[in-house]
């Protein structure tokens, strides 16, 4: 199937992040793009303002008539009564994963894998190799602020995108620049055992094509897969703070911004200038910058407009910002990401009472990471945990938002309704607040930011 032959595309899930990136570049060109989706939202009005076709409830009688493709994502349940209808009648279906794959595998990819820090460290590059005189075409992770999107159409032969370990949906991909960000345990429900996470993500690492380059966390287990790499006619480089290949040296706050030099085996390149707080986005520039630069991105774009860059909705997205109060909005939804994000806040705001509010995600990954997640609530000065958001999960006995809470060591922590917390979190006056989450916890940002904003 040569996908620029696809007149009639259908989506199980377009509104996803990952779907509707894909979704945007078919309409791109000219197949007509059709999708179902749980809920509205304002992603997928954006879709429809851009003339795609999307409903909110199973019904096969709003598939079209004549489909080409049939892309599904594994966050939509096998039973879906349109998936098994087209299933049952025989038409092509692919995960969003092969469809990626697909598309990557006739460009020149940069794919950015790890735990944490994908969707930055995506558009970062993104951000590098525009600004360094390359055009790529990105599928990203999260809205980037710069361009109000989560899909670029570029002309040149590179590709950005996002390498997506759940599902080990990642392994449809053979990219020529990766990077590995972090190794941390996550998704065991697909996995079973950190030990299993990692293996997949050496097997991705040998999927670097012939010349190809990695560049991975310094500190991180992969010195194996790098030597396997080295031997073949790859390369392997390794980054860090302080550590590594490519490192970051003198970080410090001066007028809102981290500063920071650069230091590679060959130059230095001082006095970077980065908006986004915390030493694990710092981490994300030094990935960036390897990966750009060796697609070629000229140096000096990529230096001036480092400070220029916004980074992405709902990754530490400031919504409001006054010196009476700050509301900083999140995606953190495992305890690392949490940990992180509440440590840039520190660095930045040293000085106000940070209010976290949580909503976890998935029944098995609070099961399996409760005693993490209560160690890093427990860096917050006050606590509001809002219920479990389930995505794609049925419930667990015994397992509950409660669970985290009874094993802080936080005095002041709250289980709260979600249709309570603008109130209880108003009624303190805060003068900073952190929300965090990966469910639905973003339809509430908007309503707290009203009502802190008095």
């Amino acid at each position: 199937m040569k996908l620029q032959d696809i007149r009639t595309i259908y989506f199980i899930g377009i509104g996803g992040i990952g779907m509707s990136a894909l979704a945007r570049y078919f309409r791109h060109l000219g197949a007509e793009v059709h999708g179902y989706d749980r809920t509205e939202t304002d992603l997928t009005r954006a879709l429809a303002a851009e003339g795609m076709h999307i409903h909110y409830h199973e019904d096969i009688s709003q598939i079209p008539q004549h489909v080409d493709l049939v892309v599904w994502t594994p966050a939509v349940p096998t039973d879906h009564a349109e998936l098994v209808w087209l299933r049952q009648h025989g038409y092509p279906i692919l995960k969003r994963a092969e469809v990626l794959g697909l598309i990557s595998r006739g460009k020149r990819c940069i794919a950015i894998a790890g735990t944490h820090g994908k969707t930055t460290t995506s558009t970062l590059t993104l951000w590098f190799l525009i600004n360094g005189d390359i055009s790529p075409t990105a599928f990203l992770g999260g809205i980037a602020v710069n361009f109000d999107s989560n899909f670029i159409l570029g002309h040149s032969d590179w590709v950005v995108v996002e390498a997506d370990e759940y599902d080990r949906s990642f392994l449809h991909l053979e990219p020529e620049i990766a990077v590995i960000n972090s190794l941390d345990p996550d998704h065991l429900d697909i996995y079973g055992s950190p030990e299993a996470v990692i293996a997949a993500y050496k097997q991705f690492a040998l999927q670097i094509k012939p010349g190809g380059t990695l560049f991975y966390k310094h500190g991180l287990p992969l010195e194996d897969v790098a030597n396997t790499l080295r031997q073949s006619g790859r390369y392997a480089f390794t980054f860090g703070i302080e550590a590594g290949d490519i490192q970051a040296k003198d970080i410090h706050i001066k007028d809102g911004y981290v500063v920071f030099d650069i230091q590679t085996p060959s130059t230095t390149y001082p006095n970077l200038q980065l908006a986004l707080p915390g030493r694990h986005n710092v981490e994300n520039t030094l990935a960036a910058w390897g990966a750009a630069h060796t697609a070629g991105a000229n140096e000096n774009g990529m230096r001036y407009y480092l400070s220029e860059f916004r980074g992405v909705k709902r990754r530490f997205e400031f919504i409001l910002r006054q010196p009476d109060i700050i509301l900083v909005d999140d995606y953190a939804h495992h305890p690392a990401e949490i940990r992180a994000t509440i440590q840039a806040a520190r660095m930045f705001f040293p000085d106000r009472e940070l209010v976290g509010v949580f909503q976890p995600h998935l029944y098995s990954r609070t099961r399996d990471f409760a005693d993490d997640f209560a160690a890093a609530l427990d860096l917050l000065d006050a606590c509001f945990l809002l219920p479990i958001y389930p995505a794609r999960e049925q419930p667990i006995p015994g397992v509950s938002s409660q669970l985290i809470l009874d094993k802080m060591k936080l005095k002041d922590k709250h289980l709260v309704r979600k249709e309570d917390l603008v109130w209880q979190v108003g009624r303190r006056m805060p003068d900073m607040v952190l929300t965090m989450g990966a469910g639905d916890i973003d339809t509430l940002v908007r309503p707290l930011a009203e009502r802190l904003n008095i």
